[in-house]
């Protein structure tokens, strides 16, 4: 049976004792924060895929290229265009309305011969994500652009954010499962990504958002490569030529998005 009672004895205790419990929260803390940091990766950088893509069968054993660009059209979407043509490039437009007076590059990007997707009228994330039926009115808007600057409807679209996105958390509580199963009831095919050159990002730098094409394109042999043409990506238009210079020294072929084009589906975590 221990006796010693030294004051100095029990003060060192129990400073080992705090220190340990402090150790501990410190730990919990980290693997909260880390928890964080995974689930923002998810929503910004969307290598998480459901499944892998299944090709037709006329591109099996090929490298396939599919370029996307969310957010336009706007002032830097004419640059765009004239970039993809110089390197023969198809890609594929989720479209908004955001740029009002720009909407009829939507008909220059379709007579070009890329694909048209809906990204929504407004992008509002606080207006689209309150129900699903907010959501399918701003879509039925957007659809009568594109129906307007292309002759016909878009069977495809992105959801703003992803369907990976947690954002939606704050509108709506399962409003993205619930969206993702009606796309699919209504006849539309939606498409996430598993590569992206962080533009989402705009401060971002030519340099930097072409190290991150790179690094994550990597070694997949199909890639859904998610950009922006929206109204703060000039950095994006500055770093297309080499990214695009990149992707066909690679071997990658490209596609536009159409009905023999793949799933890209995230894991909804909403």
């Amino acid at each position: 049976m221990r006796t010693d009672t030294n004051p100095e004895v029990l003060n060192v205790d129990r400073s080992g004792k705090i220190k340990l419990i402090f150790a501990g929260i410190c730990f919990v803390l980290f693997v909260w924060l880390m928890g964080i940091m995974v689930e923002k990766g998810r929503e910004n950088s969307a290598v998480y895929l459901e499944s892998e893509p299944v090709l037709a069968k006329e591109d099996e054993g090929k490298k396939i290229m599919y370029l996307t660009f969310d957010d336009g059209p706007s002032q830097n979407t004419q640059a765009v265009l004239d970039i993809l043509a110089e390197y023969d490039a198809k890609a594929t437009f989720f479209v908004t309305a955001e740029f009002s007076d720009h909407l009829d590059l939507i008909r220059a990007e379709h007579e070009a011969g890329h694909a048209i997707g809906v990204h929504t009228f407004s992008h509002r994330y606080d207006q689209i994500y309150q129900d699903s039926d907010a959501y399918w009115d701003d879509v039925e808007q957007m659809q009568k652009i594109i129906e307007e600057q292309c002759g016909s409807r878009s069977t495809i679209l992105r959801f703003p954010g992803g369907t990976s996105n947690t954002i939606s958390q704050r509108y709506a509580s399962g409003i993205m499962t619930m969206l993702a199963r009606q796309a699919e009831q209504k006849q539309y095919e939606y498409y996430d990504w598993n590569a992206t050159n962080g533009d989402g990002d705009t401060s971002l730098s030519a340099d930097q958002l072409m190290a991150r094409a790179k690094e994550e394109i990597g070694e997949q042999p199909v890639v859904m490569l998610l950009m922006h043409d929206g109204a703060g990506n000039a950095q994006t238009v500055a770093a297309l030529p080499r990214i695009l210079s990149y992707i066909q020294e690679q071997g990658y072929v490209f596609r536009v998005i159409d009905e023999t084009t793949p799933q890209f589906h995230h894991h909804i975590n909403n």
